[in-house]
């Protein structure tokens, strides 16, 4: 709107203009003075542009919604623990000051949250047993249909010993909330767990043998990452565990694999038991010998082994040394020591001053009774065994078998060459050979650029041979002038020198390119 004022009042003192060219010269200056005090006015009337820094936005944090099928799922946000069972049970086998799950559980947002109005499950209570529980929305049957688990963790005030592993329950009868422990019958746990500085992360399944019905536990192997930073960074994480209906497992933490394997090979134990097995019904013979190596029984003791002569002796040739004080004792009572204020005599006993080092022994050799140094005993020889022989009766393993028979049959060592370091041979020989060169139907389904024809790098290969023999050429001729020149007194002819620079022009010549042949089409 503004715009078009001005446009109309542009329009208006135009005419004004066009109509003063006609009077006086004063009159066009007052005219142009007024234009110009209009068009600051309509400046000045603009609005200015803000220059300041934009405000920043501001953050709303929205629940998270749940898609697809699920069968739990709780964001804390409500901030209450409506739903959640506390546990009132006891531990087993503990001291009942200690026993109960007495831990403090609330709902509230992290001491540094960037996220006003997201909030978690927190524990206020140290040192305390923990334990909370509640149901899902229906029960999980494990047939076509992969499990996923995840939650995340914060250890905002760090961690000594404890976990935060969650646990999906045995659907059974007998099952009940209230008093959810550690001995309660569980199909899954998952999550982190630290003590001391071993740092896990726990897959363990409980699984029912299907020929005794006992429920064993199968832990997966420790992960391969190193799983210290999650506890120590005060950072949140997210832990996910993926169960396939083949059997496959992966266990990621914020989004990156860190352990993965298969159900039935990769647990500990195996749930598949390995096909042969030791057989408990079996027992060792009785004449079964496990010694390769037994006393000699023939051996006898010499007659002048001496079991009671000391390791060590008194050097006998030993002196003592000169200017040894034999009645100085090594140690002597502090004189400046004095007897502390508060010391009662009836409580502490009779005091006594501190011992310090004999000032008068350190400028003589010792303090003391003088005694021989030891030395080894030449005639120590310690308690008589008689020497090892082999056992006629040992029975070695197959290893030792095969080495025995090879022993007595020498030709039998090619054949474990045969058999072993042939088969070893090749499969290095294949697994380092060099790429195949690719074939020209592979290049035209790539379009990739190939070398040129076959017939371009025969004609190279003919053109340096060609080279080769010229510069061989060349070089027995010089040769040849050499020894001439030698025999004629070390003296070389007018011609001859004029030769040689004419002859390398010639292989230059050749060499270039510009004298090539040209190629054939």
């Amino acid at each position: 709107m503004e715009g078009k004022w001005l446009l109309c009042m542009l329009l208006v003192l135009g005419t004004a203009v066009v109509q003063a060219h006609d009077g006086h010269d004063d009159d066009v200056i007052d005219i142009e003075d007024d234009l110009d005090d209009v068009i600051e006015e309509v400046e000045d009337s603009k609005p200015k542009p803000d220059t300041s820094a934009p405000p920043s936005p501001k953050v709303t944090y929205k629940a998270p919604v749940p898609t697809g099928e699920v069968y739990f799922a709780d964001s804390f946000d409500r901030g209450t623990l409506s739903g959640w069972i506390l546990s009132k049970a006891k531990k087993d086998d503990t001291d009942d000051e200690i026993a109960k799950y007495d831990g403090k559980w609330e709902v509230d947002e992290m001491k540094e949250t960037k996220l006003p109005g997201d909030k978690g499950l927190v524990l206020l209570s140290r040192a305390k047993h923990h334990a909370i529980s509640t149901k899902l929305n229906k029960p999980f049957i494990f047939d076509t249909k992969p499990l996923i688990v995840q939650y995340e963790v914060n250890f905002q005030n760090g961690i000594e010993c404890g976990g935060a592993y969650v646990k999906l329950l045995s659907k059974t009868p007998e099952l009940n909330l209230d008093q959810f422990h550690d001995k309660t019958p569980y199909t899954i746990m998952f999550g982190p767990d630290k003590c001391g500085e071993d740092y896990k992360l726990h897959f363990i399944f409980r699984h029912k043998n299907p020929k005794t019905g006992v429920y064993e536990e199968k832990h997966a192997k420790r992960p391969d990452a190193d799983l210290k930073t999650y506890f120590t960074d005060k950072k949140t994480h997210l832990y996910t565990l993926i169960l396939n209906p083949d059997n496959s497992f992966e266990i990621l933490v914020d989004q990156a694999v860190v352990n993965s394997g298969n159900l039935l090979n990769d647990m500990t134990p195996p749930v598949n038991p390995s096909r042969e097995i030791e057989d408990p019904e079996d027992r060792k013979p009785e004449d079964w010998d496990e010694r390769p190596k037994i006393p000699d029984p023939d051996a006898v003791k010499p007659d002048d082994w001496d079991e009671d002569a000391p390791a060590k002796i008194p050097d006998e040739e030993a002196t003592k040394p000169i200017g040894w004080l034999d009645d100085e004792p090594e140690y002597v009572p502090d004189p400046d020591a004095e007897k502390p204020e508060d010391w009662d005599e009836d409580m502490d006993g009779e005091w006594e001053a501190p011992q310090i080092a004999n000032p008068k022994c350190e400028s003589a050799p010792g303090c003391g009774v003088w005694q021989r140094p030891m030395i080894d005993n030449p005639n120590y020889k310690g308690k008589w065994k008689p020497p090892m022989i082999d056992n006629p009766n040992y029975q070695p393993g197959v290893v030792g078998q095969m080495i025995e028979a090879a022993e007595e049959r020498p030709w039998l060592w090619v054949v474990y060459i045969l058999t072993v370091a042939l088969p070893v041979f090749l499969v290095i020989l294949f697994c380092c050979s060099g790429k195949k060169q690719a074939s020209p139907v592979e290049y035209k389904k790539t379009d990739a650029p190939q070398p040129d024809v076959k017939e371009e790098e025969e004609e190279k290969e003919e053109e340096k041979e060609k080279g080769d023999e010229e510069e061989e050429g060349e070089e027995k001729l010089e040769e040849k002038q050499k020894s001439d020149a030698e025999e004629d007194g070390g003296t070389v002819s007018q011609e001859e020198e004029d030769r040689k620079p004419k002859a390398e022009e010639d292989e230059i010549l050749n060499r270039s390119p510009r004298n090539r042949k040209p190629r054939r089409e």
